[in-house]
């Protein structure tokens, strides 16, 4: 009965690699939906906006992947999920730019904005609870 009851309380998705994290699903998602985007975008935006929030964007999910990979490391995994978090929010701040500047309606802002808003709080839960995630 005790091996029973304990492996109940201790069960943890089998994760095989980063890939397998909503997390990671949903901020390559998001990326990938800025990326369509921002091909409307104006030109003359090229090196600047466009550049900057498809980078940010991007560095979201690649944290998490590099996090996943260091998740031996508690203060190494925690490192590299703050600093998705911090993309994410940096994506958000380019987000309001682009709205702002017309080249999103507020209804793709407001999509935008709010699912990088959801990644956060995923990952603030991932960072609350990082031994879930330890290897086995």
């Amino acid at each position: 009965m005790k091996g029973a009851d304990s492996g109940a309380q201790t069960q943890r998705p089998t994760l095989r690699g980063y890939r397998d994290l909503k997390v990671y699903q949903r901020a390559y998602k998001l990326a990938m939906e800025i990326f369509r985007e921002t091909n409307n975008f104006p030109q003359d935006e090229r090196y600047s906006l466009t550049s900057q929030i498809r980078r940010s964007s991007r560095s979201v999910a690649a944290n998490i992947a590099e996090g996943f990979r260091k998740r031996q490391y508690p203060n190494m995994f925690l490192s590299k999920l703050a600093d998705a978090d911090a993309e994410a929010t940096e994506t958000q701040v380019w987000l309001d730019f682009a709205r702002d500047c017309g080249y999103l309606s507020p209804a793709q802002h407001r999509e935008l904005f709010e699912g990088f808003g959801e990644v956060g709080k995923m990952l603030s839960s991932m960072m609350r609870g990082p031994e879930r995630f330890r290897p086995s």
